[in-house]
């Protein structure tokens, strides 16, 4: 597929370095060259030959924004720039596809399908949700919900394996479900819709595989680790954040339905087995 008519906002995030390694021939520009949260800078910016934006930017300190400026944070980049991108879409007849999340739902219909109403539990989930609202009124897009993200850089499974290398036993919560989502996986998803041309809209967009707490999924890192599983503790999420302050409520059911992005013919790989290979490498 030709890239050089693709452009990559957040272009150096876990989910954007993987879409550049995909589009070797996308453009991207740094924050002096254009700022998504100013409408201006957005505006001005030459779109010339670009026919398809892949918006990989977000705030995502799901506690962060929760406080003061967290907030006004979240809700300039999760929203504000999302109004931006659409605007200059709109404009310029230019495909957006936008990565949003679970957190727009309260986690207790399962599972999810595209056309759930929102009902955002935090500041995060509901300036993820403005967002999904703004795209959503585009004729050409591509709106991805995707869950527990896991690409290069800090993360979860990143983390759990230092633990295991330091012979150190976490206490997990047990209570949130969901499936691990690759950024390999992701720019499969986007690469697949954008090849096909399937239908513009909204699709769930995860890894396939059994439904797995935190706690599940930490002893399987343990376990390809070397380590003891049984070192892995339970705990709920009420108990996890007990006298913590600021702390944003978490959905803790994270399952989406995938039937709608498998009838464009995408075959999912199953999380265990990406796993399995992120853990190798």
């Amino acid at each position: 597929m030709n890239s050089n008519n693709i452009f990559i906002v957040g272009a150096n995030g876990q989910l954007g370095r993987a879409l550049r390694q995909q589009y070797p021939e996308a453009q991207f520009a740094d924050i002096d060259e254009m700022d998504i949260t100013d409408r201006r800078s957005v505006e001005s910016f030459d779109w010339s030959g670009i026919s398809i934006v892949l918006n990989a930017a977000a705030f995502t300190n799901v506690d962060g924004a929760e406080t003061p400026e967290g907030r006004v944070a979240a809700w300039k980049v999760n929203a504000s720039a999302v109004a931006n991108l659409t605007r200059v879409c709109r404009t310029h007849n230019m495909t957006l596809v936008h990565i949003s999340s679970d957190y727009v739902f309260d986690g207790t219909k399962e599972p999810h399908s595209e056309n759930e109403d929102f009902s955002p539990l935090s500041v995060y989930g509901a300036s993820k949700a403005a967002g999904d609202l703004l795209v959503e009124q585009l004729d050409k897009f591509y709106l991805l919900r995707t869950t527990w993200v896991i690409g290069e850089g800090k993360n979860f499974v990143r983390t759990m394996l230092g633990l295991a290398e330091k012979n150190i036993s976490p206490t997990v919560v047990h209570d949130q479900i969901g499936r691990l989502t690759f950024t390999s996986e992701l720019v499969r998803i986007i690469d697949h819709l954008l090849s096909t041309q399937a239908p513009f809209g909204t699709y769930n967009a995860t890894n396939d595989g059994p439904l797995e707490s935190w706690a599940d999924i930490t002893r399987r890192i343990f376990r390809l680790a070397g380590r003891d599983d049984l070192t892995v503790t339970n705990t709920t999420t009420a108990e996890y954040f007990a006298g913590k302050d600021g702390v944003a409520p978490r959905p803790l059911g994270s399952d989406m339905s995938l039937d709608k992005l498998h009838d464009t013919g995408f075959i999912s790989r199953d999380w265990v087995d990406d796993l399995s290979e992120y853990i190798v490498k």
